[in-house]
C-alpha cells in the first residue's frame, strides 16, 4: 500500500491533531468501498436494534455495533491504510494496538448527548493531562450534515482536565463546534477531547464507524475485536501485529452476542 501524503504532510497533519485534538483527511476512501460497507451493516443494524434496542445507554435512538471482522470490514486497505497508521504513529507512537471495530449511529428520534469523553484519564492524580494514548479513527457511511447528527468537538479540550475544559465552554471561551463530513473523509481524534453527538432529525441512520488504535502497552478488553482464525490467516504481519491482543476465534458464529462495551462516557 502506498500512502498519499509525504512526510511533511503527515508531520503537519499530526501536529494540527495535537494541537486541535482531531484532524481530517478529507476524499481518504473510496466511495464505492463505503457504500458497500453501509450495505453490508444495514440488516447488522436492524438485528441490533431488534436484540438491544431496548438498552439506549448511549442516549435515545443511538446504537453502538461492533463490527464483525469479516468481509467487508475486515479490509487491510482501510485499518492498514499508510496515512492513518503514519499519523496514528505519531501520534501515539510505534507499533500501536487496533483494539476497536465498531460503528455509533443516531436515527430520528436521538438527541443531544451529555459533553463528555470516551476515556478517563491515565493517571487522575496528576494535575495534567498525559501525551496521547488512545485514538478513534472515524469515517462516515454516509454523507453527515447539520441535520443528521454530526459530532460536536470543544478543540483543544484533550490537554485539559475536564473540569476547566467544561469551565471554558460555559463560559464562551470555547466552543462546541459541528464537524460534517462527506463520504470518505476521515476523522484521527483524541477521544479525551470534550464532544457530544448530535440528534439526527432524518429517516436515515448516519452510521459512524470507529476504528480505535492505542499505545503499544494499553489494552482495552471491554472494545476488543474477535478475530476469525481463517481471516487471520490471510493477514500480513503488520496486520496482525496491530490485531496482537486481540482473541482469536475459530468462527465468529461461537462468539457471545451482546455488546460489552456499556461504560463510555467520562
Amino acid at each position: 500500500m502506498t500512502g498519499r501524503y509525504d512526510t511533511a504532510t503527515l508531520d503537519d497533519l499530526a501536529e494540527t491533531a495535537k494541537r486541535d485534538s482531531y484532524v481530517v483527511l478529507k476524499d481518504h476512501f473510496p466511495a464505492d468501498l463505503l457504500r458497500g460497507w453501509a450495505d453490508s451493516f444495514a440488516p447488522l443494524l436492524k438485528e441490533h436494534i431488534e436484540r438491544e434496542g431496548h438498552i439506549q445507554n448511549r442516549g435515545s435512538g443511538r446504537f453502538y455495533v461492533t463490527l464483525p471482522f469479516d468481509t467487508p470490514f475486515a479490509d487491510a486497505r482501510v485499518f492498514e491504510d499508510d496515512d492513518i497508521l503514519g499519523i496514528v504513529e505519531r501520534l501515539v507512537g510505534r507499533e500501536p494496538v487496533m483494539c476497536q471495530l465498531a460503528t455509533d449511529t443516531p436515527l430520528r428520534g436521538s438527541d443531544f448527548q451529555d459533553i463528555h469523553r470516551d476515556t478517563p484519564p491515565l493517571f487522575p492524580e496528576l494535575p495534567y493531562e498525559t501525551p496521547m494514548y488512545q485514538l478513534a479513527v472515524n469515517f462516515p457511511l454516509c454523507d453527515v450534515t447539520p441535520e443528521n447528527g454530526p459530532i460536536e468537538i470543544a478543540k483543544g479540550t484533550h490537554m485539559m482536565s475536564r473540569e476547566e475544559g467544561l469551565a471554558k465552554i460555559r463560559s464562551g471561551e470555547i466552543k462546541l463546534e459541528q464537524v460534517p463530513m462527506k463520504l470518505g473523509d476521515v476523522m484521527i481524534r483524541d477521544v479525551r477531547h470534550l464532544h457530544r453527538g448530535t440528534p439526527n432529525t432524518t429517516d436515515t441512520p448516519r452510521p459512524m464507524v470507529v476504528i480505535g488504535y492505542s499505545r503499544r502497552w494499553l489494552f482495552r478488553p471491554e472494545v476488543s475485536i474477535n478475530v476469525p482464525r481463517a481471516v487471520r490467516d490471510r493477514l500480513s504481519d503488520r496486520a496482525r501485529h496491530l490485531l496482537r491482543f486481540n482473541p482469536v476465534v475459530e468462527s465468529l458464529d461461537r462468539v457471545e452476542r451482546g455488546e460489552k462495551y456499556q461504560a463510555f462516557a467520562f
